[in-house]
């Protein structure tokens, strides 16, 4: 962590596992709360800026490490994967437990979720399960548009677990056809990781974080394919209030979502269900992390004004 008001605790989450969690206070009068969701292959820790300059502008951060990621632990999951059964459910119970922490810490504020990538997902799943337990969300590069894709990846999975060990497998196939696949669309190949922002000591940052960047699991793929086919279902889209704000951010030039297009389906996907307060911006040649990405200040900026709109 980068900054010392960014600080790290423990939680003990519902589904057993003992949650890695990270809080940055508002600093003067507290506007609300936002409850940050990192993305797969990363951590909290990462976020320690992001917290900074959300805390300077009154809004208490709160994270966590979510279950196979950072410094969280879990008796029925391990590295890499979420849980050894029933991942994605009980990796929605750890979101739902934070939640109810950040209540009874700063009791009385608008709660706002945040998800990064993999994060959007979760986040996204979180609301469409607890509508009401937000004030707004924000879905940051996401893709909730997979579609038949999914059942081809299942498909690369089932063959991994049979052939390489199960369901604890590293799932190198999909490394291959997702991260190592992205990054080969830039030229200047300086690392792995290219793919995630222009600005190169944040991608270094990334390269030598050892919580970070690794291939996942059979099992983590498969529980969080779960994840997005739950989000591509139009019909849980009915349980959303139709004024709920939903802040959506991707870069044009996001191999993850396919330059943005992704992050425009679920916006078709959430004004065709009625949502009012849909606000959508595709960032001119930003890659995948809009928090590390060369201008991510004034895209901070521009959030927290959006927040101080939504919190009242």
């Amino acid at each position: 962590m980068s900054d010392a008001a960014y600080k790290q605790d423990r939680l003990a989450s519902p589904s057993g596992a003992d949650l890695a969690i990270y809080t940055h206070e508002a600093e003067g009068t507290p506007r609300g709360i936002v409850h940050i969701n990192h993305g797969l292959a990363e951590h909290a820790g990462r976020y320690a800026r992001m917290a900074a300059r959300l805390a300077a502008r009154g809004y208490h951060v709160i994270a966590h490490d979510h279950r196979g990621h950072g410094k969280t632990e879990a008796a029925d999951g391990g590295p890499r994967r979420f849980a050894d059964k029933d991942g994605w459910n009980k990796l929605m119970q750890d979101v739902a437990a934070v939640h109810a922490e950040a209540r009874r810490r700063w009791p009385g504020l608008p709660l706002v979720i945040f998800g990064h990538s993999m994060g959007s997902v979760i986040a996204f799943n979180h609301i469409l399960r607890a509508p009401d337990s937000v004030t707004a969300a924000a879905i940051w590069n996401g893709n909730m548009a997979l579609g038949g894709l999914k059942g081809v990846m299942r498909l690369i999975l089932a063959i991994e677990a049979l052939f390489g060990g199960g369901a604890l497998a590293t799932s190198h196939m999909l490394d291959n056809l997702t991260f190592k696949a992205w990054n080969k669309r830039f030229p200047e190949r300086r690392s792995d990781a290219d793919w995630l922002s222009r600005d190169t000591d944040e991608v270094d940052a990334y390269v030598n974080d050892p919580l970070s960047g690794w291939p996942s699991t059979v099992s983590l793929w498969r529980d969080f394919l779960d994840g997005v086919a739950y989000a591509e279902d139009d019909n849980n889209l009915a349980a959303l209030p139709k004024a709920l704000p939903m802040h959506l951010i991707a870069g044009s030039k996001d191999p993850a979502t396919e330059g943005g297009k992704s992050m425009q389906a679920l916006a078709r996907r959430l004004r065709k269900a009625g949502l009012t307060e849909v606000r959508l911006e595709v960032l001119k040649d930003f890659r995948h992390e809009t928090m590390n990405e060369i201008g991510r200040d004034a895209q901070i900026e521009a959030f927290a004004d959006w927040l101080d709109q939504v919190t009242g």
